[in-house]
């Protein structure tokens, strides 16, 4: 570079790519979710569940992919896929004419229904999502156990043993706080009852002792009276007494 010539600047190429490189973070994978086992009965249907975790929004590209691994079997087989907003069975084994699309991507779900289970559906059922530009990650795997009658699961019995204690315990609970509540509430009549008669009592003999009061003025005022007319009359009789001898 020739003296005094001026220094040139990085290139905005470099400078970006430096950036993404500092401050974007790696995508992450996508992750799938369904069931561990699933249970049917000969002839019914069963719902095989599959959802997923992605850090990017719902792509108009996703897609979702149902294979098919028999009992018993090496090789898995595609049965269903999802894309550009279609559903898609493939024309290959015994469940082109059984599965229906049950699934819905924007709530990020990519379940199926397979209807008229038979004995040679047993087997394992694996999910792969797809969810540009996320479409690095793991499948997930669901196993199907198809049985001439459900069996009862130990995990359903002892749920509705426990519930079914549970629920005897809070009627018992609510039971004793309803008998409670009532024998408080009788408790408290008995004893606002009580204190009204004791307090019936204590105001009794003074409503008599005010009456008395009362009473003892007017007995003074009659006797005054009946003095003052026995006087008088006393008097009158001895002024006669008087009058007869002066006439004599």
């Amino acid at each position: 570079m020739a003296p005094g010539a001026p220094s040139s600047s990085p290139s905005p190429i470099l400078a970006a790519l430096l950036f993404s490189s500092l401050v974007l973070s790696p995508a992450q994978a996508i992750v799938v979710y369904t069931d561990k086992e699933v249970y049917g009965a000969v002839g019914s249907r069963v719902t095989l569940h599959c959802s997923f975790w992605s850090s990017e929004w719902v792509s108009d590209d996703i897609s979702f992919t149902w294979r098919y691994q028999p009992e018993g079997g090496r090789d898995a087989i595609s049965i269903f896929h999802y894309a550009k907003g279609q559903p898609y069975i493939d024309e290959v084994g015994t469940f082109k004419e059984r599965i229906q699309w049950v699934g819905d991507p924007q709530w990020k779900d990519g379940s199926i229904v397979i209807h008229n289970l038979d004995y040679s559906d047993n087997g394992t059922f694996t999910c792969d999502v797809k969810n540009p530009p996320d479409i690095v990650g793991k499948t997930s795997q669901v196993t199907l156990y198809v049985f001439e009658k459900v069996p009862t699961r130990y995990g359903v019995v002892l749920g509705a043993v426990i519930g079914g204690v549970l629920g005897v315990v809070l009627l018992v609970l609510l039971l004793f706080y309803v008998v409670r509540y009532c024998w408080l509430r009788r408790q408290a009549a008995l004893q606002r009852r009580l204190s009204a008669m004791e307090k019936g009592k204590l105001h009794k003999p003074g409503k008599d002792t005010s009456k008395r009061g009362r009473q003892t003025p007017v007995l003074y005022a009659m006797l005054d009276h009946s003095r003052s007319t026995k006087a008088a009359s006393e008097k009158k009789a001895k002024g006669l007494g008087e009058s007869r001898k002066d006439k004599k």
